[in-house]
């Protein structure tokens, strides 16, 4: 849970992690969509969405012991 400088709860905190390389723009309309969707579904308001895009190097990224450099090359 965050709290915010004046007391109010900021919920849900969502993360994201995905590879590096995303423009701004699409990082913004994923950021919005989200927070869209969350407050649609779930009920709240926008303002208490609070999101984090945490970007990850493919060198960085594993699945079933494959580095996803390997399997998805630039």
């Amino acid at each position: 849970m965050s709290i915010l400088n004046d007391g109010r709860c900021v919920m849900p905190i969502m993360t994201i992690e995905l590879f590096k390389g995303r423009s701004r723009e699409q990082k913004r309309a994923l950021v919005e969509a989200l927070t869209e969707t969350y407050v649609r579904v779930m009920g709240g308001k926008p303002d208490a969405v609070t999101i984090l895009l945490k970007e990850v190097a493919k060198e960085d990224w594993a699945v079933a012991g494959e580095l996803m450099a390997d399997k998805y090359p630039d």
